[in-house]
Formats: C-alpha cells, sequence, structure tokens
C-alpha cells in the first residue's frame, strides 16, 4: 500500500500530476491489475497519497521564532518558513488544490491547513495586531494570508517568473508594510 502511495508521489514529483493507474502499477512495481487490492479508486489512492505527503512535511509549518523577537525577524523568519514548506509540497500542493472540489476530504485537508496557517499568523503578530484594533486587525490578517498563501507564491514564481530571493523579497516588504500601518 506505502509502495503504491510512493509510487503516485514519486510521479507527481517528476511533473506528472494526473498519472494513470498503469504508470502508478508500473512505478511501484505491481501489475496495473493489483492496484486496486489497495485502494477503493484513483481518487481514494490520491486523498490517502495527499494525506501521507502532508504529514511528511508537517513539520515545517511550525515557526522557530516567538512574538518577542523583532517585527523585522519574524517577518523574516515567517516568510522563509512558507517558502520552504511550499518547496516541499511542490506538485502535491497543486493536485491537492485541484482535487479538492471532487474530493470532500481533501478540501477538508485544506481547510485544516488553512485555517493553522491563519492562527499563525495571529499569534506571531498579536502584538502588532492588537494595536491596530480588531476590524484593521482581521483586514490585515486576511491579507497576509493571502499573500503568504502556496496559490500566491505559485503565482509569483510560474507567471511571475520572479527567483525565490525576489519572491522572499516581496513577501517580506508587504508582510512587514502591512503589521507596521
Amino acid at each position: 500500500r506505502l509502495a503504491v502511495v510512493d509510487a503516485m508521489l514519486a510521479l507527481y514529483a517528476t511533473g506528472n500530476l494526473d498519472p494513470s493507474s498503469d504508470q502508478i502499477a508500473e512505478r511501484a512495481g505491481l501489475s496495473p491489475r493489483s492496484l486496486f487490492r489497495y485502494f477503493d479508486d484513483i481518487d481514494d489512492l490520491v486523498r490517502v497519497a495527499v494525506a501521507r505527503h502532508h504529514d511528511r512535511v508537517a513539520p515545517l509549518s511550525e515557526l522557530d521564532t516567538s512574538t518577542d523577537a523583532p517585527l523585522a525577524e519574524r517577518v523574516r523568519r515567517l516568510v522563509a518558513q512558507r517558502l520552504r514548506l511550499f518547496d516541499a509540497i511542490a506538485a502535491v500542493g497543486t493536485v491537492a488544490r485541484v482535487r479538492a472540489p471532487f474530493q470532500p476530504l481533501v478540501a477538508s485537508e485544506l481547510r485544516t491547513a488553512r485555517k493553522f496557517w491563519r492562527e499563525q499568523l495571529r499569534q506571531l503578530f498579536a502584538p502588532e495586531l492588537r494595536a491596530l484594533g480588531r476590524p484593521t486587525a482581521a483586514s490585515v490578517v486576511a491579507s497576509i494570508d493571502v499573500l503568504t498563501s502556496y496559490e500566491s507564491v505559485q503565482l509569483m514564481r510560474d507567471d511571475q517568473q520572479l527567483s525565490s530571493a525576489q519572491v522572499a523579497a516581496a513577501l517580506v516588504h508587504s508582510v512587514t508594510a502591512l503589521v507596521s500601518r
């Protein structure tokens, strides 16, 4: 079962975001017919693969700073953490976002991750958010959440062709501006 999941993740990593059951079985060293002894269907396999990948990268979601650190350091560490995380998520992040509308469990996992990341922002910037007042703080968190999302980073990298350093600089600048109002 894990060999099949790992085969699917490996195919994602090579850029094949919609591998056939034959490709997955071949990569796992199984016959195509035996693939579905382990999973109900491709959607079940995708769900398990996304969950396994999420478990692997979950430690990258942790921030290595506190609200006691200077604002510039907190912003820099947040941006570095998100970029490391999104590099690790890579193609699986794209597959999860494509499949979420059709797979409630994948959608639920995405909502949970996004909620965790928003709460992380609230905690990390608590002193600055308190100073802004509730309505403004809520809009600042919403804006930072969007700016530091997987989708935004992908847009900057893929569509705008920004390097990792340029993405980091843009995010540091924007997040700092928002929390320093």
